[in-house]
């Protein structure tokens, strides 16, 4: 338990009936690389129930923030969708992940982060930090839901980032985010499988197909998605990189089919 901490409940705001955003105050010793995850969760009769929860927050902000689905009967969620501020969150301390820069090799100029869903949260830590666009010309974050309502954190990604005293004319020049929708008519729609496989993402951007001389990948997600985007890179001979070993791409592999 010595790894397990406690912190408040600041804020909650309910997206949708399926969505939910956490805020939390931060232990000034909690640390972690932008596109990790924790695990978080309630005390349970008397026993710390909890699960892997990437931080939404950036790496420098004063609070912890969290991005959740509501899964009807389920063991956490049930309970977490309805804490209010001034309630008790557990947090371990121990930090960890696959979706962060050091796992990707050096040398390309562009960076897709591919989500669906709440696999949206990591991305949102990486857009926030100054550093990834160092590294990169070009960062394109493109997140695919069923229905409109589910595009969450539009606000941030196009209209807060943009002004951040900071950093921002880099996010203006660099940022490019691409929402596409499968349940409901909108402008871009279909399964990012499917707007890669057939190229539509590509035209729309006004891009070259991935290639691993220009091209880095993060992807995180629905686990089918995840696996089906690893299958097309690794078919056209991409090294998927880890903690060990760098790679062209990488994937969220606690939140993948095991």
């Amino acid at each position: 338990m010595s790894n397990i901490i406690e912190e408040t409940v600041l804020e909650t705001h309910h997206w949708t009936d399926h969505l939910f955003t956490l805020k939390l105050t931060r232990d000034p010793g909690f640390r972690f690389e932008s596109g990790q995850f924790a695990m978080i969760g309630l005390k349970v009769d008397g026993k710390p129930l909890m699960r892997a929860y990437s931080m939404v927050s950036a790496s420098y902000d004063e609070h912890l923030e969290f991005l959740s689905i509501k899964v009807p009967g389920g063991p956490l969620t049930s309970r977490l969708q309805h804490v209010q501020p001034g309630d008790t969150i557990l947090v371990n301390r121990k930090t960890t992940g696959t979706l962060i820069a050091d796992n990707l090799l050096p040398g390309a100029k562009r960076l897709y982060l591919l989500s669906t869903g709440t696999g949206l949260a990591p991305f949102l830590s990486i857009i926030k930090d100054p550093t990834i666009y160092e590294r990169f010309d070009e960062i394109i974050l493109t997140h695919t839901c069923r229905h409109c309502s589910e595009l969450v954190y539009q606000d941030l990604i196009t209209g807060e980032l943009l002004d951040n005293e900071f950093f921002g004319e880099q996010v203006r020049q660099k940022l490019t985010y691409y929402p596409s929708v499968t349940r409901e008519p909108f402008k871009n729609q279909g399964r990012i499988t499917e707007l890669v496989q057939n190229g539509t993402l590509f035209a729309d951007l006004g891009r070259p197909p991935f290639n691993t001389d220009e091209d880095r990948v993060m992807i995180c997600g629905n686990p089918h998605m995840m696996s089906e985007l690893a299958d097309i890179l690794d078919g056209m001979g991409w090294k998927q990189g880890n903690n060990g070993e760098p790679g062209h791409y990488l994937i969220e592999k606690a939140f993948a089919e095991k």
